[in-house]
């Protein structure tokens, strides 16, 4: 059986139409299972009826006609109850209906079982026998098998239907495709994608003929990759933050590094040609970010596949293909790259779509620089019709609107108005200080990454930064950087925001997050050896980061350094140890050094029990909500299929929170937060109610959260925190907070404008 269902997975996975799929799967389970009819039934848009979608041994002109209420007959149960029904002589059940319109001869023996993906059931699978007899319990499991297997394929050709209904139909429902929120924003505009020509992976390998010959084609087309990249980026410079201008170059040295051409020529040499070892070696090149667990990092292999997109084209062509592009772009491809977007004129680019992007891609940042909105991970779907399509990006709810009727269209312009409005209105905040109206002052930081981030950082009106990830300055080489090189980057950021504090996470990595030049392989990763464990077990690299950190605040007296994913008192103590050595030497040979505030960082469950001893430790306390919630829940929040029960006002994360910050108050010293949650107006109004001194957030959250504690008083943030303790899902507390926003008419912080 193992192998016929292997055969079923591939042929209906690799169908291009859901009819089609249907068909294949009714013939081979039937030809499979040895039965006399197998159907599937699909629900209808509704979700009233299941419909006869295909059969193999019934009455084929009832297939779309006939109907089965959902909670009516056998196929109904199965749907209802979502488990297997098994029956030895279906007609003389008194819960049977009489189908005598599907077959010439009633079949007795009746198994169903409900085909159902991600909790969502779609329809039900069903065989059935002539002779009454029962289904055997490996016919059963066989079945269940299938079931669970296909319904995720069945899941993803219905979406690659939909697109083709709404091209064909230009209905006045709302009906639209589903992916994650990118960049909040709506854009109205025509769809472009990418030229065939750049299709990477569909090149073949092929013994090269001249290797010579394959080997001067290459370096040529980087070589024009690299200019024409550079030429885009010239024309971008004016339009971009510092911060997509830092992207921008890191691009271009990407190009510039031999490491990528000698590779490629190595594959060259080893037997294939120029675009065969192109590809073999863009893959390489992106494996090692892919296999990291930092999203930021597992998103730059997207970086990679636009590079080796954008060589390929010219070892296809002499020339750059010159491309007319509509006055109003959306850009949509499987990863939108960065030269992909560079490609577009500015003044024409007003949103981005990517089927397999990352909110944390670089494509994400350039459009948060350009302001333009951006809708992420869509799925695998069949794109490649909508090129020059009209349609609506809803960035805020991660919506795309194919061809969309009169209606949408003038629902989101009146949107696209009132953002424009309310972004005018909250750019006025800028120089105001974040005081509730019952006087509770409240520090507003931003969350850095590079050096380009301090410009975004400033213009937002950040009191100072929150969170400074030195791991991404280590990214830029192929080296672990000297002790100059790190001092002089700190020194650039403690100046930029002097004398106001800047938090610095010590160096992040290990386990999937290893440098290109330090990989470490496990088998758990996300409990591995990362974070502080790593620069422990390495003193003489942690050394050396200390000593630059302490040499860039000589002077200047603004550095916070923060230890991350600290699990044991144990870690601070040795790290402690680590700081007063680094300050020793640093006197020892006379150079100016300045001890910083120390904290930690709580992200790790265990640190939200030690938070009272921690406390006392250390001078403050930061806590990374992100990882915090993932490892309390024990989701992957970039896992498509867990995503969803990923929420940091789940009850249990509200509560660990919210003890660790009476904890550290208890103990006398500050405590902020750095993660996702600070950013969300409705988290935000606990975490003011919790009495959190700082939050710390990317920049562009700023002027929304300063107008949350603007309006929302101490007094009632502390009521609602202590409803939301009461309640038992995350659900619940949303909706408690939303309704508190929405009273407070600070609905629009939250979405888009109503219709």
């Amino acid at each position: 059986m193992l192998e016929a269902l292997r055969r079923i997975v591939e042929e209906v996975s690799a169908s291009p139409h859901r009819n089609r799929a249907l068909a294949i799967i009714v013939r081979r389970v039937r030809e499979a299972m040895r039965v006399d009819a197998c159907s599937v039934y699909l629900f209808d848009a509704a979700g009233s009826h299941l419909v006869l979608m295909a059969t193999d041994g019934l009455d084929p002109a009832q297939v779309g006609i006939f109907r089965v209420p959902r909670t009516e007959g056998f196929v109904g149960q199965v749907g209802e109850r979502q488990q297997p029904l098994n029956l030895t002589a279906a007609p003389a059940d008194p819960r049977s209906r009489d189908f005598p319109e599907l077959a010439d001869q009633p079949c007795s023996a009746f198994l169903g079982v409900p085909l159902m993906h991600l909790r969502r059931v779609l329809g039900v699978l069903v065989v059935q026998r002539v002779p009454a007899c029962l289904f055997s319990s490996d016919e059963v499991a066989f079945l269940v098998t299938i079931a669970a297997q296909l319904a995720g394929a069945i899941n993803d050709v219905t979406r690659g239907d939909t697109i083709s209904q709404l091209l064909r139909d230009r209905s006045e429902a709302p009906a639209f495709l589903q992916g994650i929120p990118g960049i909040p924003g709506v854009a109205i505009g025509t769809i472009m994608l990418p030229d065939p020509l750049a299709n990477l992976t569909a090149v073949p390998d092929r013994r090269p003929e001249d290797m010579d010959a394959e080997e001067a084609s290459l370096r040529a087309a980087v070589i024009a990759a690299r200019n024409e990249i550079r030429d885009r980026s010239e024309d971008l410079r004016a339009a971009v933050s510092d911060e997509a201008k830092a992207i921008l170059d890191a691009y271009v040295m990407l190009l510039d590094s031999d490491r990528l051409i000698i590779d490629a020529v190595a594959r060259i040499r080893a037997g294939n040609w120029a675009p065969g070892a192109l590809r073999e070696t863009i893959a390489a090149f992106s494996r090692v970010f892919e296999e990291m667990e930092d999203p930021y990092l597992r998103a730059r292999a997207e970086d990679m596949g636009g590079l080796g997109r954008r060589i390929l084209m010219h070892l296809q062509s002499a020339e750059s293909i010159e491309r007319t592009y509509p006055e109003n772009c959306i850009l949509m491809d499987e990863e939108i790259s960065l030269a992909r977007m560079a490609d577009v004129p500015v003044a024409r680019l007003v949103g981005v779509v990517g089927t397999r992007g990352s909110v944390y891609s670089h494509a994400a940042i350039l459009a948060r620089s350009l302001g333009i909105p951006a809708v992420m991970g869509l799925g695998d779907l069949p794109i490649g019709h909508l090129d020059g399509v009209a349609a609506v990006i809803d960035g805020f709810r991660g919506r795309v609107f194919i061809n969309p009727s009169p209606a949408i269209l003038h629902q989101y312009q009146r949107i696209i108005r009132y953002e424009k409005n309310l972004s005018t209105h909250l750019a006025t905040l800028r120089d105001e200080p974040a005081i509730t109206p019952d006087g509770m002052r409240i520090g507003l930081q931003s969350n850095v990454a590079m050096l380009s981030d301090l410009e975004p950082s400033l213009n937002s009106g950040a009191e100072g930064i929150g969170l400074y990830r030195t791991e991404f300055s280590f990214m830029l080489h192929d080296r672990f950087p000297s002790e100059e090189e790190q001092c002089k980057i700190y020194r650039q950021l403690l100046e930029a925001f002097a004398p106001r504090p800047v938090v610095m996470r010590t160096l992040d990595i290990g386990g999937d997050k290893s440098l290109p030049y330090f990989p470490v392989v496990e088998d758990n990763p996300f409990l591995g050896w990362r974070g502080i464990r790593v620069t422990l077990d390495h003193p003489e690299i942690f050394l050396i980061q200390l000593r630059a950190l302490l040499r860039a605040n000589a002077g200047l007296g603004n550095l916070h350094l923060a230890f991350p994913m600290i699990s044991a008192m144990e870690e601070v103590d040795v790290a402690l140890d680590l700081m007063d050595r680094a300050y020793r030497s640093l006197r020892e040979e006379d150079m100016p050094a300045a001890k910083p505030q120390i904290g930690v960082i709580v992200e790790v469950p265990s640190a939200t029990y030690l938070a009272p001893l921690l406390a006392r430790q250390v001078d403050f306390v930061s806590i990374g909500t992100n990882d915090l919630t993932q490892f309390l829940l024990a989701v992957d929040r970039n896992n498509s299929r867990v995503a969803p029960l990923y929420d940091s006002l789940h009850p249990a994360v509200i509560d660990a929170v919210h003890r660790t910050v009476r904890a550290v108050h208890g103990a006398g010293k500050k405590v902020s937060v750095c993660g996702e949650m600070a950013g969300d107006p409705p988290a935000a109004i606990l975490l003011l109610g919790m009495g959190v001194d700082t939050l710390s957030m990317a920049s562009p959250r700023i002027p929304r959260i300063k107008k949350v504690i603007r309006t929302v008083s101490r007094r009632h943030a502390e009521e609602l925190l202590n409803e939301a303790l009461s309640l038992r899902t995350a659900a619940a507390v949303r909706s408690l907070l939303n309704g508190a926003i929405d009273m407070a008419g600070l609905g629009m912080l939250v979405g888009p404008a109503k219709p």
